[in-house]
């Protein structure tokens, strides 16, 4: 025996949508600014500093001497010269008295003087930066600033505001259907 079959055959329906999006521009001008900043009133004085430099030992150690200063050194070689000229005769005399006490006196003394000490090599430096004598008065600076304030000017623009509303569309892409059919 058969027995009779029903069939039913189904379709869903497509709901499609067409979107049309919304647009938005906003634009925002910059402010305007007008500036201005007037100078600040600068009021200086001063007074000068004073730099003294006394290098008078340092030109005579380079014998840059003025005639005075030579005048009285060569006075006092002199005297230191006459004063051991009469010592070393002095002392000759003292020897030439002792003659009785033995030893050739006449000979000793004329070795001392024809055989006088070697001179040493004269080298030194000369002109000694610490000699120069210096002395400094500073001076003096006032500065008297006063500001002045600035001057501004704003004026804000306003933004620049589009808008263009979007859609939305409905539409049925498949229609839903039903079959029913039946076998035996």
């Amino acid at each position: 025996m058969n027995i009779p079959q029903l069939l039913i055959q189904t379709t869903s329906g497509i709901l499609g949508l067409q979107i049309d999006k919304p647009i938005q521009e906003i634009e925002q001008p910059k402010a305007t600014i007008h500036q201005e900043q007037p100078a600040a009133i600068l009021e200086m004085s001063t007074t000068r500093s004073q730099l003294s430099l006394d290098s008078t030992e340092v030109r005579a150690d380079i014998d840059l001497k003025g005639p005075l200063r030579r005048g009285d050194e060569n006075a006092q070689y002199g005297m230191q010269q006459l004063m051991q000229g009469i010592a070393r005769r002095a002392q000759e005399g003292q020897q030439l008295m002792e003659i009785e006490n033995g030893g050739n006196p006449i000979i000793e003394i004329s070795k001392q003087n024809a055989y006088p000490p070697p001179k040493s090599l004269g080298i030194r430096f000369v002109a000694e930066r610490t000699k120069i004598q210096m002395s400094f008065q500073p001076g003096s600076l006032n500065i008297n600033a006063t500001p002045q304030k600035p001057v501004l000017n704003v004026q804000i623009n306003k933004p620049i505001h589009t808008y263009t509303q979007g859609k939305v569309t409905g539409m049925m892409e498949q229609y839903p259907s039903v079959q029913i059919d039946w076998r035996i």
